[in-house]
């Protein structure tokens, strides 16, 4: 399909945007680990990881399903397909504790509004007495960027998302940088892992806690990248390009989500 970003590039692709984000998410899990699944493209990339290279994938939902095999993409994660052929169908209160325990791997969460510490606002934007928009909340986000070895974020970029400060603290990432997500007595070691967008992916430097450019993705430049941030991110010297979704990975897509619900027809 052709798309413009920013009105100036027009591009020639073979798939959608979401299916890149779908594609790029699903090759971050791997084989063998735990994953804590939400609605939508988290769904679809854990799905598609299980039946690509991570079949022996864990999924956990939040209404209680552990270690289903979805035969096809549910509406949210309360729906009865996250409980098919599942190893056990508990509840929010066992899931939320196999987190708190440190069981869960990954965490799939989006964000209305990043900083360049990986803190999340999914609550309002604008004052929070008077706000311009309300949101959702954070529903289990907290629990999930809180408790999960690792954090991967699924959102749009553009200078309204990625922002200086959010406009609310709903979900730590690294806090103010360095170690102080461990002084605030968060789980050593965790913290958000990748941010993955329409543009490209996203690490956090290892010191600073600091955004980093991992990778761009097909015909993307930094020039993009900058113009869509409202902070500085680190960029290497050396930068991968992202590998695009295959056909084959597009088709097991259609499988998933046959009604286009997010994938889109």
């Amino acid at each position: 399909m052709d798309k413009k970003i920013n009105g100036k590039q027009k591009i020639k692709e073979e798939y959608s945007s979401t299916e890149m984000l779908a594609c790029v998410a699903s090759n971050t899990l791997e084989d063998r680990k735990s994953v804590f699944v939400g609605t939508g493209l988290p769904m679809i990339a854990a799905m598609l990881a299980k039946r690509t290279h991570a079949p022996n994938l864990l999924l956990f939902f939040e209404a209680g399903g552990i270690g289903p095999e979805i035969p096809v993409l549910p509406i949210s994660v309360g729906d009865s397909r996250t409980f098919y052929m599942a190893i056990a169908a508990s509840s929010m209160h066992d899931s939320m504790s196999m987190a708190q325990a440190g069981y869960i791997d990954y965490g799939f969460l989006g964000a209305a509004q990043i900083d360049k510490y990986g803190n999340i606002n999914t609550t309002v934007i604008g004052p929070y007495e008077h706000p311009k928009t309300r949101l959702p909340g954070s529903g289990g986000a907290n629990d999930v960027g809180t408790l999960c070895n690792k954090t991967i974020i699924i959102m749009r970029q553009d200078k309204n998302r990625f922002v200086e400060k959010v406009d609310f603290l709903t979900t730590p990432g690294y806090l103010d940088g360095y170690n102080s997500r461990e002084k605030k007595g968060l789980p050593d070691g965790s913290g958000p892992y990748r941010v993955i967008t329409q543009l490209g992916v996203f690490g956090f430097d290892e010191k600073s806690k600091k955004m980093k450019l991992v990778s761009l993705h097909p015909n993307v430049t930094i020039e993009m990248i900058k113009e869509n941030s409202g902070f500085d991110i680190i960029i290497p010297k050396d930068v991968s390009i992202t590998k695009p979704p295959s056909k084959d990975e597009l088709k097991i897509l259609k499988k998933i989500d046959p009604a286009g619900m997010v994938i889109g027809k």
